[in-house]
């Protein structure tokens, strides 16, 4: 059976999944669904996720605890990845993007686009952290 904390974590990073098309409406001014089945965005539900795991751990566990401790070190490994590595991932996409581009209007080129929303903001980071914070709150 899945711990509370489990349970937690999974209802955190859905409910930033659910959020991120209406969050994208009120930043571009147009509703799209599909942005619940995206990555990156605002809020990071990859943030929020771990945001609530480790608060959860530290509720149950304290925050002497060796579990903690793993919790808090995975939890900003997955953080700095999320708008490091995947975040220049998403810069290169969008420059190779602009080169298929230009290179479509003088060759034949059948190239599908890379997905550029890949990694996370430091702000979307902070989004997923504060709404992480709060579902802790409210289920613990």
């Amino acid at each position: 059976m899945i711990h509370q904390i489990g349970v937690a974590a999974i209802i955190s990073a859905l409910t930033a999944q659910i959020l991120k098309p209406f969050v994208d409406k009120l930043q571009k001014k147009r509703f799209n669904p599909f942005r619940m089945l995206d990555t990156g965005g605002m809020p990071s539900s990859h943030t929020s996720m771990v945001t609530t795991l480790t608060a959860g751990v530290a509720v149950y566990q304290g925050i002497t605890s060796p579990l903690f401790g793993i919790s808090l070190i995975f939890s900003l490994y997955f953080i700095f990845e999320a708008t490091g590595l995947r975040q220049e991932v998403g810069n290169q996409a969008r420059v190779l993007n602009e080169i298929i581009e230009k290179a479509r209007e003088t060759h034949h080129i059948n190239a599908e686009e890379l997905q550029e929303l890949i990694g996370h903001t430091w702000a979307e980071v902070m989004g997923g952290f504060a709404l992480g914070i709060l579902m802790a709150l409210i289920i613990y």
